[in-house]
């Protein structure tokens, strides 16, 4: 695949988008603020003490509601999209998701069970309800992707393909157990479920952040170093290994850094759709397959992608606010259809 842009001019292209979006990000919304404002309040919340009218309303709104949920987005778009490229490596399929292994049905039905339970048990402790959630729907994602794992194991060898069927099965037997819970659960336990299941960075807060932060740094650091042995496995198995790569080992480390990455940005924003789907593909269209260049190109663009979504999700019906998944899947789905499109011609 020939690139259709050079490396350079596509990092500087999504450098300034990740950075408008974040200006955008932190500048607008319900109560929009100047740029001065924004500024000056950003420094003073980093200890700079800069006066100024309007700078106090400013970091208080910045501080406490704009800045964790910026982080936020920025954290669940980079890690949707280096686990986009990290399963779309391992099963050799530009439109694979991170959802194959069932990571992200896990963490819904992990999430279901806490919601649904916390409910019937009278409700959970107001200290422990935001921690037990995002714990069930981190366990859920990584209990099921484990599975999935051990049912792709033969003989030492791990069977990408059974892997697949298997994480469609096990993604279908999640829903009907969400399913369940939805039937079980009472109407406002109904609906905190449903608006967890559409995915929100609303309600961010840094005790919900640095756990995500934390993982975040560690696959954004980590999948560079795989870069070529992801390049070799386009290749194929065999090939890989007569290049002198440890493909199990690297099979299995796509698999627990993709279960680690979407468990955590499940658990803290819910469901979330297409960024590890679209961004990969798009970067691949753009820059080609070489992994070293794919990665931090889709680092990026999830990134700045999820920013915009979630900016539109506080814009569009202002003062109400949008799921954010429903954003990603208005702009992911027809985009993905224009690919397939695309791809018959």
């Amino acid at each position: 695949m020939r690139p259709v842009l050079s490396p350079r001019s596509l990092f500087v292209a999504l450098a300034l988008a990740l950075f408008l979006a974040l200006w955008l990000s932190l500048a607008l919304g319900p109560v929009s603020l100047p740029p001065g404002d924004t500024l000056r309040a950003l420094l003073r919340l980093f200890g700079l003490p800069l006066d100024g009218e309007g700078a106090g309303q400013a970091e208080l709104i910045l501080g406490q509601i704009r800045l964790p949920r910026t982080l936020l987005g920025l954290a669940v778009g980079t890690v949707l999209a280096l686990a986009g490229v990290a399963m779309q490596g391992l099963f050799r399929n530009p439109l694979a998701d991170p959802g194959l292994v069932g990571v992200s049905s896990g963490a819904a039905l992990g999430a279901a069970f806490a919601i649904v339970v916390g409910a019937s048990l009278g409700g959970l402790p107001e200290a422990l309800a935001p921690y037990l959630l995002s714990l069930c729907a981190f366990a859920g994602g990584l209990a099921v992707t484990a599975v999935v794992y051990r049912l792709g194991r033969r003989d030492g060898q791990t069977n990408v393909a059974i892997m697949l069927l298997a994480g469609v099965a096990l993604t279908a037997l999640a829903g009907a157990l969400i399913g369940l819970f939805t039937y079980l659960a009472d109407d406002a336990t109904l609906r905190t479920l449903t608006f967890w299941n559409l995915g929100s960075l609303n309600g961010a807060s840094y005790a919900r952040l640095w756990p995500l932060l934390l993982v975040t740094v560690v696959v954004a650091l980590w999948l560079p170093r795989r870069a070529r042995a992801l390049n070799a496995l386009l290749l194929g198995e065999s090939e890989a290994r007569h290049l002198g790569f440890d493909v199990e080992r690297l099979k299995r480390e796509l698999v627990l850094c993709t279960a680690f990455g979407v468990g955590a940005a499940v658990a803290a924003a819910g469901l979330i759709g297409f960024i590890g789907l679209v961004v990969p593909h798009l970067m691949r269209l753009l820059v080609g397959p070489d992994h070293r260049v794919l990665l931090p190109a889709s680092a990026l663009a999830g990134a700045s992608l999820l920013l915009f979504a979630d900016l539109a999700a506080r814009l569009v019906l202002a003062p109400a606010e949008l799921p954010i998944g429903i954003v990603t899947a208005l702009l992911g789905a027809p985009f993905f259809l224009y690919l397939l499109v695309r791809g018959r011609a």
